[in-house]
């Protein structure tokens, strides 16, 4: 119980008061800050003869430069401007010449500086440049790739002794990484990007002020979570002095709530860390605030944090952010698993793996898009293996709809395959003292940049490996100083590894921190529905999984005539699909081909074949989530891998490149409804999962069964109460007689308005997946568990041929088109799995991103349902699109 909360309203008023008199607006604010994401242009040293001095000269002929993105890549770039054939499409990067990106690339731009500007510090800051590089300035050398490299390095560099008033020309020689070399990258679930990633990533910033500089504001809390609305407060701040002279001065500190000030003073050429705690300051103890939460656990509030330094009446430097007031626990509950809370309560986190794209072309409108999808999944979290982003947006979003972020190092560091130098067992790749102290810094760099994001919930000291003692030792010297409020882990893996080889060779627990409590065990390739239910030594749903999948989630048609020629589609052309597929392990689709072809049958053609991979996709995707769902808390946390895509691939996706979601995306969807109930493949019996705020009182869970003539033969009921954030067993489903090898279960919740508020339809079969716990044992890598017997659900193609009838409204607001389509199933069979899509008559592509309400939805005889679609206007420039449905049993049909 936190203390302070009933005595500082006055003092909180007062303060509100006096900083109301006293605003940023009526003192003169004396820096300035120019975003240089403009005007560059890049070529090939193969294709100069003149030297840095020559290149960063005003006037110099950059004709035959090719346009650059910044922030960006080179190959974002060649692409974007058409300069090279797209490298995502086909083969085409896999054909690409590697050399043209082994020579250095040049960038170049100007800006321009006033003559009070030139009596004032000026510098260069550069968040992130791939991987090195030398940086002239009007004809003269500022710094050499020497000092100028590491990847997830941030430098500054004073230029004062290089720049002119008027125009100023920049000229950076960027070189690739070298094998061995800590890189941006992608692992293995997509090919390398022919340049290695190479350009100026993140944002470059001209800062022109008085010597004073504030970096990194930021407020962590300590939460009442009692009554869930008064908090502690502590804010950082630091400082950098540039000058020669130390400097005095008021840090103030206005968090919308409440302001604080103090005199303080930087010492020259010094960066001050300075602290504001409730100890010191009464009104960092606030009342009657609302806290951050995670999607679907409340509102994710955010605050508005002004930081300044003020000195002879002057704004030295002023910095505005926004932050959220809540805490997270971490712990290792009584199984020995890592668990979480959040403001006291327990929360599990369920998400996907995310990857940027491949060459770094994200925009704040694609990136919003995806968080829209995982909150309309109903998912609270995303994986971040690797600081993916090239600016703040992708935290800023996650900040604003609620969405956790765990985040740290990629794996590819780890391996010698990925790093390409020798990697020790336990440690991976940093073991030496030169690596582990860029590694440490790298660190500093990162967590200062993104420390004040709310949506970070832990660090990833490593994915596979663990951290050598040095280095962990730094790492948590720069917790103790720049962040004390976050939980970290040593690895994504650990649990289970004492047992088994799948994540490492040895046992992952740190002699420093102990057991991690998070497991990495697979499965990474196709896995029948029981195993999530079932499992209990690898994968199943039990503990935290940082990384799992089902299988492959093959694309839609509609994509994978976007990724490929015509003629690769069918046959299967595998110099195709298995460039879109993964790397190593992770090539081949056979896996999945042949549980699909063994449980749904054969396809004709690349549609058939493509419509039954989005019924796997679904199938197999659905109990994943389930499961983990179902078991909590003894299930703690499931991250999917992966979320998205970073090219247009075949594996590991809820939705792809396109922004296309597939049978995975709308299994998940499923699987996370507020108020849902689970069939427990394996079990044969039913969870109830409340996930909703409150408790849900008078429900009744009504339960049919289906055979594959669409005869209803079983129906039952259960009736009760379930409180919130908890699921439980309800029911267990007697032997039936006379099932038929296909059959369908139906469940649906009603509330005490008999209101439906849940349905699912499970396909089932009485022949069922059998898994080989032995098989997998002889695998070199047992990454999953085989199936030496499948599922037969070849008979629903005795399901006769089903027309359904259609009812299409169309309207639309100031952003969204918004589509309405009743359904119903007038016949006496189910209308087995229809897709429905949102199609531009203009172009026959569909409009994306989508956002259904519910799709691949199964329609018992006699039925009849609404479905909701939105889309952004601005993605579509017709009068009405129309609205494409096919199913199993329905004949594609064209609504408008």
């Amino acid at each position: 119980m936190l203390n302070r909360f009933s005595k500082n309203t006055l003092i909180l008023l007062i303060s509100l008061f006096i900083v109301s008199g006293c605003t940023t607006s009526e003192k003169q604010l004396t820096s300035k800050v120019r975003s240089l994401d403009y005007g560059w242009k890049m070529q090939s040293s193969e294709k100069l003869k003149e030297d840095g001095a020559a290149i960063s000269q005003s006037g110099f002929d950059t004709k035959l430069w090719y346009e650059a993105v910044v922030p960006g890549t080179v190959m974002g770039a060649l692409t974007d401007y058409g300069v090279i054939e797209d490298p995502t499409f086909g083969i085409n990067m896999k054909k690409m010449d590697p050399g043209q990106f082994q020579k250095p690339w040049w960038y170049r731009t100007t800006f321009s500086l006033t003559r009070a500007d030139l009596n004032k510090i000026v510098s260069l800051r550069f968040n992130g440049v791939s991987a090195r590089a030398d940086l002239w300035i009007n004809g003269k050398k500022v710094v050499g790739d020497e000092v100028f490299s590491g990847t997830y390095r941030m430098f500054t560099f004073n230029i004062n002794s290089f720049i002119q008033e008027g125009e100023n020309t920049i000229a950076l020689k960027i070189t690739q990484y070298a094998n061995g070399e800590y890189f941006l990258g992608f692992c293995d679930w997509n090919p390398l990007p022919t340049d290695r990633s190479m350009g100026i990533f993140r944002e470059v910033f001209l800062e022109i002020n008085d010597g004073i500089k504030i970096r990194s504001p930021f407020v962590y809390s300590k939460v009442d979570t009692v009554s869930k609305s008064a908090a502690d407060l502590f804010i950082q701040a630091e400082i950098v002095n540039s000058t020669n002279k130390p400097v005095k001065g008021t840090l103030r500190v206005d968090y919308e709530v409440g302001s604080v000030e103090k005199k303080v003073t930087v010492s020259p050429n010094g960066t001050l860390s300075y602290r504001f705690t409730p100890d010191e300051f009464n009104q960092l103890s606030v009342e009657n605030v609302e806290l951050w939460w995670p999607n679907g656990m409340g509102k994710a509030k955010l605050y508005n944090l002004k930081t300044e330094f003020v000195a002879d009446n002057q704004v030295l430097d002023h910095v505005e952010k926004r932050y959220g007031i809540r805490e997270i626990r971490s712990y290792l509950n009584e199984h020995k698993d890592r668990a979480f809370e959040i403001n006291g309560k327990f929360v599990m986190p369920k998400g996907g793996g995310w990857a940027d794209d491949i060459f770094l072309r994200d925009t704040r409108k694609s990136v919003e898009a995806q968080m829209r999808y995982i909150r309309h999944m109903g998912l609270n979290s995303i994986r971040a293996e690797g600081f993916w982003g090239k600016d703040e947006g992708l935290y800023d979003l996650c900040d604003e709809y609620g969405i956790l972020v765990m985040i740290g190092w990629n794996c590819i560091w780890e391996w010698e395959e990925y790093l390409n130098k020798v990697c020790h067992e336990k440690y991976g790749g940093a073991v030496t003292p030169e690596d582990i102290q860029l590694l440490a810094d790298s660190w500093k760099d990162q967590m200062l940049w993104l420390r004040n994001h709310p949506s970070i919930y832990i660090w990833m000291l490593g994915s596979d490996k663990l951290p050598h003692p040095d280095l962990e030792m730094k790492y948590v010297e720069l917790f103790e100083k720049y962040d004390p409020s976050r939980p970290y882990s040593t690895s994504a893996g650990g649990a289970g590894t004492e047992d088994n080889n799948i994540v490492a060779e040895v046992p992952l627990v740190s002699d420093i921190s102990g057991p991690t409590g998070m497991k990495m065990m697979g499965p990474y390739a196709w896995t029948p529905p029981n195993y999530w239910f079932t499992d209990t030594m690898l994968g199943g749903a039990w503990g935290f999984n940082t990384e799992t999948c089902p299988g492959a989630s093959i694309a839609p048609l509609a994509s994978l005539k976007k990724m490929m020629p015509e003629e690769a589609l069918w046959p299967i052309d595998k110099t195709y699909w298995e460039y879109h597929t993964g790397r190593n392990e992770f090539t081949s689709l056979d896996r999945d081909i042949n549980a699909i072809n063994k449980r749904y049958g054969k396809s004709l053609d690349v549609e058939e074949f493509s419509y039954k991979a989005q019924v796997n996709n679904y199938e197999i995707m659905r109990p994943q989530f389930e499961a983990f769902v179902a078991h909590k808390p003894k299930s703690t946390g499931l991250v999917q891998w992966q979320l998205n895509s970073a090219w247009p691939k075949l594996i590991w996706q809820l939705y792809d490149t396109y922004l296309q979601p597939n049978g995975s995306f709308y299994g998940v969807k499923k699987a996370c409804t507020p108020l849902h109930a689970i069939y427990r493949y394996g079990f044969d019996d039913i969870y109830l999962a409340n996930e909703d705020l409150n408790e849900a009182k008078n429900l009744t869970v009504k339960i049919r069964i289906f055979d594959i003539h669409s005869k209803e033969i079983f129906s039952d009921k259960w009736e009760g109460n379930i409180p919130s954030n908890i699921s439980k067993f309800i029911y267990k489903l007697p032997k039936i007689k006379n099932l038929t090898s296909v059959y369908f279960l139906d469940l649906r919740i009603y509330n005490e308005n008999n209101q439906e508020v849940d349905n699912s339809v499970y396909w089932l079969s009485t022949k069922k997946d059998v898994l080989d716990y032995e098989a997998a044992k002889k695998l070199s890598w047992p990454f999953y568990t085989p199936t030496s017997s499948f599922a037969d659900y070849t008979a629903l193609d005795k399901l006769p041929e089903v027309k359904l009838d259609y009812d299409y409204k169309y309207a639309a607001n100031s952003d969204f088109g918004i589509i309405t389509l009743k359904v119903k199933n007038p016949s006496k069979a189910i209308a087995f799995f229809n897709f429905m899509d949102v199609i531009d008559p203009k172009t026959e592509e569909p409009i994306l991103p989508i956002y259904w309400d519910d799709n691949y939805m199964t329609l018992p005889p006699g039925e009849e349902r609404t479905f909701e679609a939105k889309f952004f206007l601005s993605d579509f420039n017709g009068e009405k699109p129309l609205v494409t449905v096919r199913g199993w049993n329905v004949k594609k049909a064209t609504v408008n």
